[in-house]
């Protein structure tokens, strides 16, 4: 099964290791103790029946008296050795039970908790402040994803509503405009398909699951610009491509859609009519920039921070029509191209009006 661990041959436990780990230490280092006591003092006395000077007690004696006492000497190390290596084993490991058992418990899916240890600065308490920072991502990452796949389902649910609706109202009447029902469900079914799309390149950008090859955004920019041009003649809005080369490393299609996204977002997003829109590529430092910048109302600062959420269609921002409103992907797909080729997006508004999206991806020679 997938996901499973397999089974293992049951082990000493780590606390019960260093136990003994301490005992085997302490009872070695008396041993040697006693050695080194045998080598540097029961050597030199005289192994006769006189000893020392006639007056000190001879090796024999000595041996049989120190005996006995350095046998209860090893025994008492053992055992404290044991005992002592148990408590200070438990001590030294208790932090790491704590973290096991917050790992267990987001192992069952309660990522709220966490360790918060407290003391000075450790191996034990490094691991448990990165393990508490794991578990935040990791529950803002969920949340974000609960809350995706919530806004997906209701937004793939509209046009089947709608389309579901439209023939309902076929039916009672069968007498109907059929050419119209056909063209309201063509509509309906082109957004759905185009909602379907995005969420796959969305996926498809946040896993970095592409082919990379060098791509030169000022191509890109006027590919995109070309293909927006007559929707940006119909609002009576002047598109602009300028600057120079800019080469990066990525996927052109995905690149392609980045630029398409922010151009066809800034021509939609602009005034009624006499609105600009400029698309600039350049090379700075050891970064390749886009640069896209339009005409507009004012945006409310708090506002801008959002639109690259996903489905977070900007409700502030003034459109002239709801033929190219989108399903509010198209700054979320931005910014995950964006991350997928270990880019930057900074969106800031223009004074007088306005967005000015500046993205910056790795440079190429």
């Amino acid at each position: 099964m997938i996901g499973k661990t397999p089974p293992r041959r049951p082990g000493l436990s780590v606390r019960l290791r260093l136990t003994l780990s301490y005992a085997g230490f302490l009872a070695v280092a008396g041993a040697l103790l006693l050695a080194v006591v045998w080598w540097f003092l029961l050597r030199y006395v005289p192994d006769n029946s006189q000893g020392l000077l006639g007056v000190s007690p001879n090796r024999y004696l000595l041996v049989h008296t120190f005996a006995p006492a350095a046998a209860w000497a090893m025994a008492f190390l053992l055992v404290f050795g044991l005992v002592g290596g148990w408590f200070l084993a438990g001590r030294m490991l208790a932090p790491l039970t704590r973290i096991t058992a917050a790992a267990r418990l987001a192992g069952s899916g309660a990522l709220s908790h966490r360790i918060r240890m407290e003391g000075r600065g450790d191996e034990f308490r490094e691991l448990s402040d990165t393990f508490d920072a794991m578990l935040e991502r990791l529950e803002s990452h969920v949340a974000e994803q609960r809350r995706f796949a919530a806004n997906a389902s209701h937004e793939l649910r509209t046009p089947l509503a709608v389309s579901r609706a439209l023939l309902d109202v076929a039916r009672r009447d069968p007498t109907g405009d059929r050419d119209e029902l056909v063209e309201r469900l063509q509509a309906v079914n082109g957004r759905a398909i185009d909602l379907t799309e995005s969420l796959l390149l969305l996926g498809r950008s946040d896993r970095g699951n592409f082919a990379r090859e060098s791509v030169d955004l000022s191509l890109v920019a006027e590919e995109a610009a070309e293909t927006l041009l007559p929707l940006a003649e119909r609002r009576g809005i002047t598109l602009d491509v300028t600057g120079g080369a800019a080469r990066t490393e990525g996927s052109a299609e995905l690149l392609l859609r980045m630029v398409t996204n922010l151009v066809q977002n800034a021509v939609v997003h602009n005034l009624p009519a006499g609105g600009t829109v400029t698309v600039d590529t350049a090379v700075v430092g050891d970064a390749s920039v886009v640069r896209v910048e339009n005409t507009g109302h004012p945006l409310p600062p708090d506002l801008v921070p959002t639109l690259t959420e996903p489905f977070r269609r900007g409700a502030e921002r003034v459109r002239t029509d709801d033929e190219h409103a989108g399903v509010g992907l198209g700054l979320a797909l931005v910014h995950s191209i964006v991350h997928a080729h270990d880019g930057t997006l900074a969106l800031v508004p223009r004074p007088d009006g306005g967005l000015l999206v500046t993205v910056r991806l790795p440079g190429l020679p």
